[in-house]
């Protein structure tokens, strides 16, 4: 009988996994958020469930993202634009971010007069604006509890977020049960090593790490 509810379990467990990535057709499709920069709307230890972008897109898309520059009648996490998960630079070898879409901006455009222009730092000018000329076609992304965006500054956490880029959308947040697997994940890692491309933690999950950018960044393992 024990044998029988560990399989009975497992089952149930692998059947709902399997029912969520038919639905989001993406895995995995729960994330969970590990610093505050998405505040108050999307809180650390927040699990969210992310969807395939291009699934239910909304109205003015760009590559299936609305951006908040579209105004307000289409509104995520109770602001304007989706928010995605994006690959910085696009290396997968990097923690996702979570953050929301503001600007889609074209190759060699100069977006400066378009940005808000609380969010860019001390630039007065499309030369002092980081990314500006764009150096390619993306998405310029905040999160809502920083103050500049993600393409801003001297270390900016990413150019432009180009469409391959773009893990999915986030959806639907469930407060606080991401705890567990962000608990689960620091109790199982042991001393980071350290390779050429940086610190990396152990056991295959990726090191828990907050900057002075705030990035909210997200354990792309399936929480439970």
């Amino acid at each position: 009988m024990y044998v029988t509810d560990i399989v009975s379990s497992a089952g149930s467990v692998l059947l709902v996994g399997m029912l969520l990535f038919a639905i989001s057709g993406v895995w995995p499709p729960l994330v969970a958020i590990e610093s505050p920069s998405m505040d108050p709307h999307i809180k650390e230890g927040d699990l969210v469930f992310v969807m395939d972008e291009d699934r239910f897109s909304g109205p003015a898309d760009h590559h299936g993202v609305v951006t908040a520059a579209n105004g307000d009648s289409y509104r995520k996490f109770q602001h304007p634009g989706d928010v995605i998960v994006y690959k910085p630079d696009g290396n997968g070898r990097q923690t996702p971010i979570i953050h929301r879409a503001m600007l889609w901006v074209e190759a060699d455009e100069n977006w400066y007069d378009r940005a808000n222009e609380n969010y860019i730092g001390s630039a007065n000018n499309c030369e002092q604006l980081t990314s500006c000329p764009a150096d390619h076609a993306g998405f310029i992304t905040k999160g809502d509890n920083n103050g500049r965006y993600d393409q801003v500054g001297t270390t900016p956490i990413s150019d432009p977020v180009k469409p391959g880029w773009v893990v999915g959308t986030a959806e639907l947040r469930v407060p606080l049960l991401g705890q567990v697997r962000l608990q689960w994940n620091r109790a199982g890692a042991t001393a980071p090593a350290t390779n050429e491309t940086g610190p990396t933690a152990t056991n295959g999950t990726e090191l828990t790490v907050t900057n002075e950018t705030g990035t909210a960044a997200v354990n792309t393992t399936v929480a439970g």
